[in-house]
């Protein structure tokens, strides 16, 4: 595993906003800045539960999604936020992490 993000839960409205409608949230770029922070705001409806609506949560770099998830809580099922990466949440001692599998052969950018 490799640390890739630390995502932060707010209702608010932030800079470089980026809507992704096929998941009902909106994210900053975590790439903006050499923190790796990326804000998140679940949209009304969004298929996600309180626990990642309420609490920060790390992400990983990981090389088999599927193998990773094995054997873990499960707590937003693999999805693909953009071309080339597939993501999913397990719960990891009371709070949530993101996994992330991402393509290296269709996105060289991250």
């Amino acid at each position: 595993m490799k640390f890739n993000h630390v995502g932060i839960p707010t209702t608010a409205r932030f800079e470089g906003e980026i809507d992704l409608p096929h998941l009902k949230v909106t994210v900053s770029d975590h790439q903006s800045n050499p923190f790796g922070i990326q804000w998140t705001h679940y949209w009304e409806g969004a298929p996600v539960p309180d626990l990642g609506r309420t609490v920060a949560h790390v992400a990983f770099e990981v090389d088999d999604l599927e193998h990773a998830l094995r054997g873990q809580e499960v707590i937003i099922r693999p999805n693909s936020p953009s071309a080339g990466v597939m993501v999913a949440f397990i719960k990891v001692a009371g709070a949530p992490v993101e996994l992330l599998q991402i393509d290296r052969t269709i996105r060289n950018d991250l």
